[in-house]
C-alpha cells in the first residue's frame, strides 16, 4: 500500500527568529511538509506552542485564566500571553494569518469511473492558479469525522494526477489554455475501480463505515525545498500563502518576551474562501478569546473590554506579491516589491487592505527596532488587489490594523517562490512588534 507514514521531521519546534535565513527556512520548510492541510497546520501550531510551555483552554469549560494559553477550532488556533501586571491603560498586540490555502475538496460522492479509469470527484477550493495542478503526484489530506464524534487526521503519499490534454490533440493548449474546473479537474487514481474512501479510511487506520463525513483535499506531494546560487536564494514550496505569515508569527510569538499589551496569535481558517465560518476571521472566534481574557482579568459588566480594545492594534500578515521579471508591467511602476529585499507592507486607498499612515508608521518602528526593510506594496491602477482578514478584523473588532507579509512569485501556485532573507526578517519584524 501506497502510504506515507509520516508527512515530515518537523519537530514541534520553530528555528530561532536569529538564526541564519537558511537554517530558518529549512525549518519552515519542515513546517510546511507538516501542514497540508488546515487541520494538519492546526495540530503542528499546538506543538509548537504546546512544547513552549503554553497551556490548552478548552472553549467549552470555564475559562482558567491561564496566563499562557492557547485554544483551536476547526482548523484555527488563537494563543495569548498575558503579562504580570496588565495596567487599565493597556491593551492587545495582535498578529492574524491564516492556515488555509487554494486546493481541490473532495465531494461527498467521491468516486466516478471513466473508461475503467478510477476518478476522484472533487470541487476548487479558493482561487488556485489552476494549470499549475496539472500533471502533478497529488496525495489526499485532511480530517475525517467518525460517527462517534472523534475526529482523525489522515495524509497520503502520492495517489492520483490530473493528466493533460496533449497538444497533438489540441494545437491551442500553448497559446490559449482553456480548462473547465467540472470537465478538466477530475484526478485519475486508478485502473481496478476501487473505491478512494475505503483507501483513505484504510491510511487513516479507521473503517469506511465508521466515517459520517470528511473534509479532505489534494496536495502536491513534491517537498518543499531551497533552490538557487549556493540554496539560498528561493524557497519554492506550496500553501507559501499563507503558512509563511503562519510559521513567521508563531516563531516570533513564542520566542518574544512580556510586554505592557496581551499578546496574541491568531491562525484563522478559511480565508481563501471569504473567512465566514465558524473559524473564520469574520466569525466570532477572535472576539470571544479577547472577551473571555479581558472580563476574566476586569471582571464582567464594565467598560474594560472597550477600553482594551481602543488601545489595541492588529498586524494583518499575509503574503503578498512580488514583482514578476516577465511581467513587470502588471505592477506599479513606482512600487516595484523584489524578492530578498524585505517584507512588504500593504496599501490601498479604496480599503481592501487595512493599513492606514497611523498603523503603517507603527509597523515602520517596529521595522525600525528589528533594524528590517519595509517595502510597500500598492497594485498597479489597471490591476485589481486581493484582500486580507485585516479588513475584517478591523470592521469587526474596532482596532487599528496594518496589512504585511512576505513577497512572493507565482501566489496561489501549486509551487509559490518566496525568499528565506525575507521569511527570517518578517519573523524579527513581528517579534518587534510584540514586544518593544
Amino acid at each position: 500500500m501506497n502510504v506515507s507514514s509520516s508527512p515530515t521531521s518537523f519537530d514541534g519546534t520553530c528555528a530561532s527568529i536569529h538564526a541564519a535565513p537558511t537554517d530558518f527556512a529549512r525549518d519552515y520548510c519542515a513546517f510546511i511538509a507538516a501542514s497540508p492541510t488546515a487541520y494538519h497546520a492546526a495540530a503542528a501550531i499546538t506543538a509548537v506552542l504546546s512544547n513552549a510551555g503554553f497551556r490548552q483552554q478548552n472553549e467549552g469549560d470555564a475559562w482558567a485564566g491561564t496566563r499562557t494559553g492557547f485554544t483551536s477550532r476547526d482548523g484555527a488556533v488563537i494563543a495569548w500571553r498575558i503579562p504580570e501586571h496588565w495596567e487599565s491603560d493597556a491593551g492587545v498586540r495582535i498578529v492574524g494569518a491564516h492556515t488555509d490555502s487554494p486546493s481541490f475538496h473532495v465531494k461527498p460522492i467521491a468516486d466516478t469511473e471513466t473508461l475503467t479509469y478510477g476518478q476522484v470527484n472533487v470541487e476548487v477550493y479558493g482561487g488556485p492558479l489552476l494549470n499549475s495542478w496539472l500533471n502533478r503526484d497529488l496525495g489526499l489530506a485532511g480530517r475525517l469525522v467518525m460517527f462517534n464524534g472523534e475526529e482523525k487526521l489522515v495524509h497520503t503519499d502520492a495517489v492520483m494526477t490530473i493528466p493533460q490534454i496533449a497538444p497533438h490533440l489540441d494545437r491551442s493548449a500553448n497559446k490559449e489554455l482553456k480548462l473547465s474546473a467540472q470537465r478538466d479537474y477530475h484526478p485519475i487514481w486508478n485502473i481496478s475501480g476501487k473505491s478512494i474512501i475505503p483507501y483513505v479510511a484504510d491510511v487513516a487506520g479507521v473503517k469506511a463505515a465508521d466515517i459520517a463525513a470528511m473534509d479532505v483535499f489534494a496536495y502536491d506531494t513534491q517537498p518543499p525545498r531551497l533552490l538557487g546560487e549556493a540554496e539560498s536564494n528561493f524557497i519554492a514550496a506550496g500553501r507559501q500563502d499563507n503558512l509563511s505569515s503562519v510559521y513567521a508569527a508563531l516563531s516570533a510569538f513564542v520566542q518574544t518576551q512580556q510586554c505592557p499589551d496581551i499578546q496574541v496569535f491568531a491562525a484563522f481558517n478559511n480565508e481563501e474562501i471569504g473567512s465566514r465560518t465558524y473559524s473564520g476571521a469574520a466569525g466570532t472566534f477572535l472576539e470571544s478569546v479577547l472577551r473571555r481574557i479581558v472580563e476574566h482579568e476586569r471582571g464582567v459588566g464594565s467598560e474594560a473590554f472597550e477600553r482594551a480594545l481602543a488601545h489595541s492594534s492588529c498586524v494583518s500578515a499575509d503574503a503578498g506579491h512580488a514583482v514578476n521579471p516577465n511581467r513587470p508591467d502588471l505592477h506599479d511602476p513606482s512600487h516595484q516589491v523584489l524578492l530578498g529585499s524585505g517584507p512588504l507592507v500593504k496599501i490601498h486607498s479604496s480599503g481592501a487592505y487595512a493599513s492606514t499612515a497611523l498603523t503603517q508608521a507603527l509597523l515602520e518602528r517596529a521595522a525600525r527596532t528589528a533594524g528590517v526593510k519595509l517595502q510597500a506594496f500598492v497594485s498597479h491602477n489597471d490591476v485589481p488587489c486581493g484582500t486580507t482578514i485585516g479588513p475584517l478584523t478591523t470592521t469587526r473588532l474596532g482596532i487599528a490594523t496594518v496589512d504585511c507579509g512576505i513577497p512572493l512569485l507565482s501566489m496561489h501556485s501549486v509551487r509559490e517562490l518566496s525568499s528565506p532573507i525575507d521569511l527570517r526578517d518578517f519573523a524579527q519584524l513581528l517579534a518587534a512588534y510584540m514586544e518593544a
